[in-house]
């Protein structure tokens, strides 16, 4: 993490593997009025039709990963980068630049006792050094591939595919100031996030210089 630049918001870097209940972590967050930036979210505004992302996904990947109708196909391009890492770091080069900036810019825009920036990627990833607390998102690789079957309707060979695509489980809690385990009760997660709200609240806040008073003028 950088130094702490008291001109800028508190920002809380919320990362978890695939299919871990980082979005419904980043809800609860939100419900308690905190601003929540989602890469994800940034991710698909950036290759709306129209865009300057999908034309060079486009040049790079063909007409195979475009529907139709001008849109992004994301199974075919979920395919393709999880079954060829090149085709996985081609993607990113092209995204991960643009994603960067757009996060810096509505962090800039956005108000708020602190911020909770959803980077699914984040180990390796630049926007790091923005961040000053690290919140993991876990739950067991099973339980991974179990929920991946499920919303997904992924195969069980193709959901352990795409998680050796990402970092490990021991890599994600290695970065981790905080980790909140997402295989209990929603009651109980949701207790989680109070708990970790009114702490980061409290770093959050202000601080004055040891030597000075709130009083000094």
């Amino acid at each position: 993490m950088e130094g702490r630049d008291s001109n800028r918001a508190f920002r809380v870097g919320l990362t978890g593997g695939i299919a871990s209940g980082k979005s419904t972590v980043a809800k609860m967050f939100a419900d308690l009025d905190v601003p929540v930036i989602d890469t994800d979210v940034i991710a698909k505004d950036l290759v709306q039709p129209g865009m300057p992302a999908l034309a060079e996904i486009r040049k790079r990947f063909g007409d195979q990963v475009i529907h139709s109708s001008g849109h992004l196909d994301r199974g075919a391009m979920r395919r393709i980068i999880f079954a060829d890492d090149g085709a996985r770091h081609d993607l990113e080069a092209i995204l991960h630049p643009r994603i960067g900036a757009e996060v810096l810019r509505r962090s800039e825009a956005a108000n708020g006792p602190y911020q909770v920036i959803v980077i699914p990627l984040l180990i390796g990833s630049s926007l790091g050094q923005h961040l000053d607390r690290v919140l993991v998102v876990d739950c067991s690789e099973d339980e991974q591939v179990r929920r991946l079957m499920h919303r997904d309707k992924e195969s069980a060979s193709q959901a352990q595919r795409i998680l050796a695509a990402q970092s490990s489980r021991k890599e994600r809690l290695a970065i981790a100031d905080d980790v909140i385990r997402n295989d209990t009760s929603m009651e109980q997660l949701g207790d989680a996030v109070k708990e970790l709200d009114q702490a980061y609240r409290h770093l959050a806040a202000p601080r004055f210089p040891r030597e000075q008073s709130p009083e000094t003028p």
